[in-house]
């Protein structure tokens, strides 16, 4: 891929990415998020969390499955980052507007609410992520220990699936989708390792 073509397409996605928080900032600005103003930015810095976590997930099976398609690995840190981002965001969201920063409330809700636990195990999964996603932290830390540390990506999406659920009244079936999304994409990495096991086999 050409360097225009990559600023062009980096370019698109930054905007995309940034797509739900200016709907945000423009829906505060205009008093437009509805009677329950927190709760709707809590949804959707949630719900665009998980929707990265998805995009950023599918790249290495898509990769593995078409070649064409490996110059997506360009977009996978900037996608994982702004997962990071938005789940921040939606923390900050219970800290500041749900206790106003509060610990003392907080670290109940933590022990009381297990869907806070896992909204709170879903962030600190992907803290370490973050912080080393530069490529000095790789020559650092060596590709294998990297590579490592980075499935805690896995930990993170189950955690945030979870935290979704867990919210919900029972009988609501919101989080369905994407818990399928998920799933099949945390699936089918064993699957690809495998197969890709039998044809080096085979070609042996």
């Amino acid at each position: 891929m050409n360097r225009p073509t990559l600023i062009v397409l980096k370019t698109l996605v930054w905007l995309s990415c940034l797509a739900s928080l200016c709907w945000l900032v423009w829906g505060a600005f205009t008093n437009n998020l509805g009677p329950n103003a927190t709760g709707a930015i809590a949804y959707a810095t949630g719900r665009t969390t998980l929707r990265l976590l998805a995009i950023t997930l599918a790249i290495s099976p898509l990769r593995r499955m078409l070649p064409r398609l490996s110059w997506l690995i360009k977009f996978r840190r900037l996608l994982g980052l702004f997962a990071f981002f938005y789940a921040t965001l939606h923390m900050l969201t219970w800290v500041a507007l749900y206790n106003n920063f509060d610990l003392q409330a907080m670290l109940a809700d933590v022990a009381r609410r297990r869907y806070i636990t896992a909204g709170m195990a879903a962030w600190l999964s992907l803290l370490p992520l973050a912080l080393t996603s530069t490529a000095w932290s790789i020559r650092k830390l060596g590709g294998k220990n990297w590579n490592r540390l980075h499935m805690l990506i896995y930990l993170a999406a189950v955690c945030g699936v979870a935290h979704y659920w867990w919210q919900m009244k029972p009988g609501v079936l919101t989080p369905l989708v994407m818990t399928v999304v998920i799933a099949a994409l945390l699936l089918v990495r064993p699957i690809l390792a495998w197969l890709q096991r039998r044809k080096a086999r085979a070609a042996s």
